[in-house]
């Protein structure tokens, strides 16, 4: 979606944006930045996953166990069986997709498998969650990577944060700028959703990229799209609008969707169950 889903779209269009990948820096300078920094957790690629047309990575829960089957995080539009529709819910649907798990320095050291699309939807987010077939005890002892863990609670603004793209082996650093009431694009809307400063120029092939909190170093949420053009509410160019109702567009800013409220969803074994205490996923049509 918006800068993310031209990689979707097709692999030569994704090449073609190699060059449009600039890294920023953190914003600022100083000794009051340096002192900044200091407080925030180092972010490496380590945990992070490439996909065949956006990037991912491996999460946890703060109550995942060790031999529980191993979860990948991406967009819901990233899934291979094509974008859902608006208030289309996909549950435990086979898949043997592949992923290449990146090392702290962006090297791929393994290629894990897919057993199912656990969960995905575009509608109030935009996620995938994949179930593997290694566990993340598996994950650790071979590869001596941990997986990223997703925070429990919700973003918070001015949070300094950085994009870890496993696409394009690329990072992309700047802040929560704010929240939206609720983000437009072409038939999907999404609620709650996180609005970066200038500074994240994130471009197509980082759909699903983590987003980490570099205060935590946790996963708060997962980037998804941006407003392209400047047009209003349109595909690759989301829209804002707030609870009066009142659109604003904002090109060239660039979004993402928290995903705090995985974590209540995530059961025992790592199996998606919507019907736990807590969680608030969109369900499928048929169990509303």
């Amino acid at each position: 979606m918006g800068q993310t889903s031209k990689a979707v779209a097709g692999g030569l269009l994704a090449l073609a944006l190699a060059g449009g990948g600039a890294v920023p820096a953190f914003a600022g300078n100083g000794q009051q930045d340096r002192q900044a920094q200091a407080k925030t957790k180092a972010v490496d690629f380590a945990g992070t996953v490439a996909l065949s047309n956006c990037s991912g990575s491996v999460v946890r829960t703060p109550k995942s166990k060790p031999g529980d089957p191993a979860l990948v995080l991406t967009n819901g539009h990233c899934i291979e069986s094509g974008f859902p529709a608006a208030g289309e819910v996909i549950v435990d649907q086979p898949s043997t997709r592949t992923f290449k798990l990146l090392d702290a320095k962006a090297n791929a050291v393994a290629t894990l498998k897919a057993s199912k699309v656990s969960y995905a939807t575009m509608t109030d987010t935009d996620i995938t969650l994949y179930q593997l077939t290694s566990s993340y005890r598996d994950i650790t002892e071979k590869y001596k990577i941990k997986p990223l863990e997703l925070e429990d609670g919700h973003p918070v603004k001015g949070r300094p944060i950085t994009v870890v793209s496993g696409f394009w082996k690329k990072t992309y650093s700047c802040r929560i700028d704010g929240f939206v009431h609720r983000i437009k694009e072409g038939e999907w809307t999404w609620k709650d959703s996180v609005r970066y400063t200038p500074e994240c120029k994130t471009i197509g092939g980082t759909s699903g990229s983590p987003v980490i909190d570099r205060k935590t170093g946790k996963v708060t949420a997962v980037n998804n799209t941006g407003n392209e053009d400047g047009e209003r509410c349109t595909l690759n160019n989301p829209c804002e609008i707030d609870r009066k109702g009142r659109v604003t567009v904002r090109k060239g800013i660039n979004y993402a969707q928290e995903t705090y409220g995985i974590v209540p969803c995530v059961g025992k074994a790592g199996k998606i169950d919507l019907g736990r205490k807590g969680c608030k996923l969109p369900r499928p049509a048929a169990t509303r």
